[in-house]
């Protein structure tokens, strides 16, 4: 199992707590130090069942500073907005958790983090 940190969040810090009560096998990636590729990104995408407009950070400056809301959310831009995500791994929301069962998911809830547990 891996999950995508960013230490400073607290969401990450619950989820990793969680997983650690829970006795879990587990990596830490910290991936604004260790971004995901494009490639690694479009497969935890696919794992997820989402897009990436969908784990995207809007709320973050950079967000802001790209107008990311103004992109468009369809199949066509897909690339462009996962390049940006690459590029800008602070707009990757945070936690994701994938299990070594493929089950995959953004860990922002301890029901989310109890999925990859189960």
């Amino acid at each position: 199992m891996e999950i995508w940190v960013n230490p400073a969040c607290s969401k990450c810090r619950s989820a990793v707590s969680m997983l650690d009560e829970a006795g879990a096998g587990y990596t830490v990636r910290r991936y604004l130090d260790d971004p995901p590729t494009a490639e690694e990104l479009s497969r935890v995408l696919d794992r997820l069942g989402l897009q990436p407009w969908d784990i995207a950070r809007l709320g973050e400056a950079v967000a802001k500073e790209l107008d990311l809301r103004s992109w468009p959310k369809e199949p066509s831009e897909r690339a462009r907005w996962i390049e940006a995500l690459v590029k800008y791994p602070k707009l990757i929301q945070r936690p994701i958790i994938t299990a070594d069962d493929g089950t995959t998911v953004v860990a922002r809830t301890p029901e989310a983090v109890r999925s990859v547990l189960n």
